[in-house]
């Protein structure tokens, strides 16, 4: 038994339930008499849905095929090796429920060294070896290929990356050190680090082609055909595959600075893998990739045992699982059919929801406000928003005038809405003005439609309380841009009945938005945290703290942006409004800024000019700003903050405002941004101490956002 094959036993061994990736070797004669040719396809026996991926046993399945191989290579039986995927799948890399289970770091310095040992066997077969890009290819998946002599890739793919400094791991089989010297560092940063922490941003299959990680790009309806006839040419010596020549002079250094700038920019050094990748990706100019290897190895044996990652990985599970069940919603056999959706208001907000119901729903959407004017820039909004998917081609011209020819504006609720299945409003938010367009709305809609509410904070109950069928009204709380954020908090007035909250999460499905149940509290659960947070950095600066010591307080964090630009974003007077409304609910903890009300008083937009391209204070908001005489350090912010939002998301996991703590990060995730290396907020207050030193215990059970004990 080789040192592989045992290490690999061992890995499977701590992973039962592996979902294994069998690697199938097959015969074929190339085309033009090029000889007989190994073909690897990865395969898990499963649907596109089920993704390839590599765990221990995979690692060994390839292993073996690899073997085989190798001896028929050796033999002279073969003139070359190719890998491949199942249908729409190449593979997507590391099986991470295994990396999940990892307790000890030489466990997980196993799983590093199982896959580079296993890939790195194909650049050193005697005969030439060929990546056929088919389909998806993620993290190890690319790596793999990475590994091989010559790539192809299909145009039809629609995803290719390197996720892993995105989850707070490093690309550990190969892709840190060999992928800089196949493109050149710069275009090698771009891909491992700057697509990483832009959410992740894929690739598609000219790209991948374009920045020279494939050498050949063919459609996809012949895909594979065509790379073994291309694989023919190269081996005949037909076709000769030119690579740029990389610079290992001063171009690989700045692009390793560039890289350094683009994470203290989205991490703030919060997070290790992104500056763990650069170190790598540094040290492979000299090109030794036995070393950079082993480094990789290392990082990822770090990275695996760390908070960072299993943050991470907790994260991700939020968005790819729970997020599709959400806890706590009726069956899905209550839900009623919608066939028209109406919307009361024409403004921007509304605008943009009556563009999304158009787009998913693909169903009349009609508009309706005070006056023509306003209904006619709605619609005129819409309109003007599908031509530029045509522009794109996001969308044809047929397709393109069928949602134009769906979406009508009109003066008249009873015209408008008399047949509409789901009514939303999105009007000024005063409960008397929403009040008042619900009894107007169910004067005239149909008695089995849904009436919606995009209120940001105020009752769902208390808006319905004055209604005759109260219990048709749910909330349904976008957040802002809407077509980017995916969070919808739909919130369940005291009456609002299962068929209306079914409904509501059926259209949430179709709208492809991570739905969450949330109670009606006030605020419900983002703006309640953030108002929390953002409270805390403004009694702060009210208190004495200059605002760039404020500012610079939570940076540690790794925020998608900092507390005042934030508060430039959502806009002065809404943060204002909102702070109102939850000091009304909880006055001991909520408090009103009398400077922010100077702020919003003077029409200021923020406490920030952008003249040099960097926010600076505005001086005419300095001039406003009335401070006390306690200065606190950044640390003391920082905890101060901290501290709050603990105390915040206790008291309402203690109200039931969700069904637990995991909501409350599966909100800030996909509501707010907050990034995957906190896990949301709650992992990050568990293993920095705050949720004991607050609440006295942690929010989380030891393994779920942790190294398993």
């Amino acid at each position: 038994m080789s040192a592989t094959t045992e290490l690999l036993k061992g890995a499977a061994e701590l992973f039962p339930g592996e979902v294994v990736t069998g690697a199938h070797v097959r015969h074929l004669d190339l085309p033009a008499g090029a000889g007989r040719f190994a073909l690897i396809t990865l395969d898990n026996g499963l649907d596109h849905t089920k993704p390839t991926t590599f765990g221990p046993q995979s690692l060994a399945n390839l292993d073996a095929a690899i073997d085989q191989v190798e001896k028929e290579a050796s033999e002279g039986a073969i003139v070359g090796v190719g890998i491949t995927g199942k249908p729409f799948i190449f593979a997507v890399g590391a099986d991470l429920k295994g990396v999940e289970l990892l307790k000890r770091h030489e466990d997980a310095l196993a799983i590093g060294k199982g896959g580079h040992d296993v890939f790195r066997r194909l650049s050193g077969l005697a005969v030439p070896t060929f990546a056929y890009y088919n389909g998806a290819a993620m993290g190890g998946g690319v790596e793999v290929g990475l590994h091989c002599s010559y790539r192809t890739v299909s145009k039809a793919l629609p995803a290719f990356s390197l996720p892993e400094v995105f989850l707070g791991l490093v690309p550990g089989w190969g892709g840190c050190a060999l992928l800089p010297n196949l493109i050149g560092a710069d275009r090698a940063v771009s891909v491992i680090i700057e697509n990483s922490l832009n959410q992740n941003r894929q690739l598609k299959g000219a790209q991948v082609f374009e920045l020279g990680i494939a050498d050949a790009l063919f459609d996809g309806a012949d895909f594979l055909e065509r790379s073994l006839v291309w694989t023919a040419s190269v081996l005949k010596g037909e076709t000769v595959v030119e690579r740029a020549e990389i610079d290992r002079g001063d171009a690989w250094d700045q692009a390793v600075a560039r890289g350094r700038a683009v994470a203290d920019s989205k991490v703030h050094g919060a997070a290790p893998a992104a500056y763990r990748a650069l170190e790598i990706i540094a040290a492979a100019k000299d090109g030794d990739l036995g070393a950079g290897f082993d480094a990789e190895d290392r990082a990822l044996a770090d990275l695996i045992m760390s908070g960072e990652l299993r943050s991470g990985l907790y994260a991700f599970n939020l968005v790819q699982r729970r997020a599709k069940r959400p806890a706590g919603a009726p069956d899905k056999s209550l839900a009623r059919p919608v066939t028209k959706v109406g919307v009361v208001g024409a403004g921007l907000m509304a605008s943009q929801l009556a563009l999304l119901f158009l787009r998913r729903l693909e169903v009349p959407v009609v508009l309706t406000d005070i006056d023509q004017e306003r209904v006619d820039k709605g619609v005129g909004y819409v309109h003007a928003e599908i031509d530029k998917l045509l522009a794109k081609k996001r969308v044809n011209q047929d397709k393109a005038n069928r949602l134009k020819a769906l979406v009508t504006g009109v003066l008249d609720k009873a015209e408008g809405f008399s047949d509409a299945d789901f009514i939303i409003e999105a009007v000024f938010e005063e409960i008397g003005v929403k009040q008042q367009v619900f009894a107007e709305v169910e004067a005239v809609a149909p008695a089995h439609a849904i009436l919606a509410t995009n209120t940001s904070s105020l009752s769902v109950t208390e808006m319905a309380s004055k209604l005759k069928n109260p219990e048709r009204v749910v909330g349904f709380h976008f957040f802002n841009p809407v077509a980017i954020l995916p969070l919808l908090e739909i919130v369940r007035g005291e009456l609002t009945d299962d068929a209306a909250l079914a409904t509501a999460f059926g259209v949430a499905r179709k709208l492809k938005k991570t739905a969450v149940l949330v109670k009606d509290a006030p605020a419900f659960v983002v703006n309640r945290i953030l108002t929390r947070f953002m409270g805390e950095i403004q009694n702060v600066i009210d208190e004495g703290t200059p605002v760039a010591v404020a500012e610079r307080a939570v940076e540690p964090l790794g925020l998608p942006m900092s507390p005042l630009v934030l508060l430039e974003l959502v806009g002065p007077a809404i943060g204002l409004h909102v702070s109102e409304t939850l000091h009304r609910a909880f006055p001991e903890r909520f408090t009103v800024s009398e400077n922010l009300a100077a702020v919003v008083k003077a029409g200021k937009r923020g406490f920030y000019v952008h003249d040099s391209g960097e926010p600076e204070l505005d001086p005419e908001v300095a001039a406003l700003l009335k401070q006390g005489d306690t200065v606190l350090t950044e640390e003391q912010t920082r905890d101060r903050v901290l501290d709050a939002v603990a105390q915040e998301i206790g008291l309402m996991l203690d109200e039931g405002v969700v069904a637990e703590a995991q909501d409350i990060d599966l909100c800030l995730i996909t509501g707010a941004g907050w990034p995957f290396h906190l896990g949301g907020v709650t992992p990050y207050l568990d293993r920095a101490g705050v949720s004991e030193r607050v609440n006295g215990k942690p929010f989380l059970a030891p393994g779920v956002a942790s190294v398993p004990a």
